[in-house]
C-alpha cells in the first residue's frame, strides 16, 4: 500500500462516487491542509506519513475544539457536524492511549532519561513525546510529565 496520503486520497475517491457528503468534505479539507504544509517552508517537498499524522491529529483537535466552542453557544447542528467530521479523521488516526498506559509510557521515558525535576521539563517531554508516538495529545503527556516530575 501507498502512503497515508494516498489512502486519504482514495477514500475521498470512493466517498465521492458513494455521495457520501461528509467523508468527501471532510477527507477533502484534510487533504488541503496536507497541501498547504507541503508548501510551507521555502520550497514544496512530499511529507512523510508520520508528519501526515501530525496534520491529521491537528485537523481533528480544531474538530473537537470547535464542537465544544458551537455546543457551548447553543449551536448543536454545528456542534455535531465537527464531531462527525473528528470520527472521520479519527479512522486514520492511532487508537490514543488510555491514562494508565500513557502514565506508564511516560513513567518509562522519565526513569530512561533520569528527568526528575520540573526544571527538566523541556528534555522530559522530549522523550515522553516520542515514547508516546502521537498516541496522545500533546497536552494530555505535558499534563503527565508535570504531575509525575511533581510528584518526584
Amino acid at each position: 500500500m501507498g502512503t497515508l496520503k494516498d489512502l486519504l486520497t482514495t477514500d475521498m475517491r470512493s466517498a465521492l462516487k458513494a455521495r457520501d457528503e461528509l467523508t468527501t468534505s471532510t477527507l477533502r479539507m484534510a487533504l488541503a491542509a496536507i497541501g498547504t504544509a507541503e508548501v510551507a517552508g521555502r520550497q514544496k517537498r512530499e511529507l512523510s506519513d508520520s508528519e501526515v499524522l501530525a496534520v491529521l491529529t491537528k485537523e481533528a483537535k480544531k474538530r473537537r475544539e470547535a464542537a465544544t466552542a458551537f455546543g457551548d453557544a447553543g449551536r448543536a447542528e454545528q456542534a455535531e457536524r465537527e464531531r462527525a467530521e473528528g470520527e472521520v479523521l479519527d479512522r486514520y488516526l492511532p487508537k490514543q492511549l488510555a491514562d494508565e498506559e500513557l502514565a506508564e509510557l511516560v513513567a518509562g521515558a522519565l526513569a530512561a532519561g533520569g528527568f526528575t525535576e520540573r526544571g527538566q521539563m523541556g528534555p522530559a517531554m522530549k522523550a515522553a513525546q516520542t515514547a508516546v508516538a502521537g498516541r496522545a495529545e500533546g497536552g494530555r503527556v505535558a499534563a503527565e510529565v508535570r504531575r509525575q516530575l511533581g510528584a518526584g
